[in-house]
């Protein structure tokens, strides 16, 4: 019997249910503890984290026989891998040292080569020859400003596309402009994330603490743990209807007094009037 308690004892179950009652009788906490999450996050997002704007342009490139190297492409409007792996190779060109470090002595540009290659980005517009640079700059001037400097490196007929890409041609279809609201941070995402995350940290919490906690509070906890075990007898709660004395009994021998004094007084008084 003693193998068979502390086995029972070692595994312990976890019931969905009374766990769904420990967090509905915490919900307050859990409430607050998302409001809380979501307003930390907006008040970091709105203090500390500094806003992006971004500026775009796009180019097209027009390739009818391409020659790179010792290796030559004919590529058609149907050939959409080919498209993509030249729209790579145009990516690699509007990043490369020599095209920012033009930008940044044509354009007068703060920055230097590392700082102006985090900024500036490309890739294709859809599944199209058209080829998009987007800049991202905490400014929406300098944004624009840097964008539409590297757009005319970008289709110099000597260092741009077309001078490196040989049979390739570029046209500009878009300028940036100065954007006028801030492409990120976003606060209504940040702060759902930190309602989120202060829902699932009280949850996790409550719930550790339920399954640690190893105080018996109801009778039945101990029918079902040791199941196999009789019922000897049962204790009563001497402690539900007492406001002091020793267990409680204090309380009741207070009320039974009370009751004994009532009754005299209305016997007496009966006697009284009978005199």
């Amino acid at each position: 019997m003693t193998n068979n308690l502390q086995s029972k004892q070692d595994v312990q179950e976890i019931d969905l249910l009374k766990l769904l009652k420990v967090l509905w009788s915490r919900i307050w906490l859990i409430v607050l503890a998302a409001f809380i999450g979501g307003v930390a996050f907006f008040l970091y997002t709105f203090f500390f984290i500094t806003p992006q704007y971004k500026s775009s342009a796009l180019l097209y490139v027009n390739n009818n026989s391409l020659d790179i190297g010792s290796t030559k492409l004919n590529i058609t409007s149907g050939d959409i891998s080919a498209s993509s792996s030249l729209i790579d190779t145009y990516c690699v060109i509007l990043r490369s040292r020599t095209t920012l470090e033009q930008a940044k002595h044509e354009g007068e540009l703060p920055y230097t080569y590392e700082q102006l290659r985090s900024m500036v980005s490309g890739s294709a517009e859809g599944k199209t020859p058209v080829f998009k640079i987007t800049v991202t700059n905490p400014d929406p001037e300098m944004a624009a400003n840097i964008c539409n400097t590297v757009v005319e490196i970008m289709i110099d007929p000597n260092s741009g596309i077309s001078g490196i890409v040989e049979g390739s041609s570029v046209s500009v279809i878009d300028y940036a402009v100065v954007a006028k609201s801030a492409s990120s941070p976003s606060y209504l995402k940040n702060t759902a994330i930190g309602m989120l995350l202060g829902f699932v940290v009280a949850c996790g919490i409550i719930i550790l603490i339920s399954l640690m906690d190893s105080t018996i509070r109801e009778e039945e906890f101990l029918l079902e743990k040791y199941s196999n075990i009789p019922v000897l007898a049962t204790i009563p709660d001497l402690n539900e209807d007492s406001a002091g004395g020793y267990y409680g009994y204090g309380g009741s021998y207070a009320r039974a007094g009370d009751k004994a004094r009532s009754n005299a007084a209305a016997k007496s008084k009966e006697k009284g009037s009978e005199v």
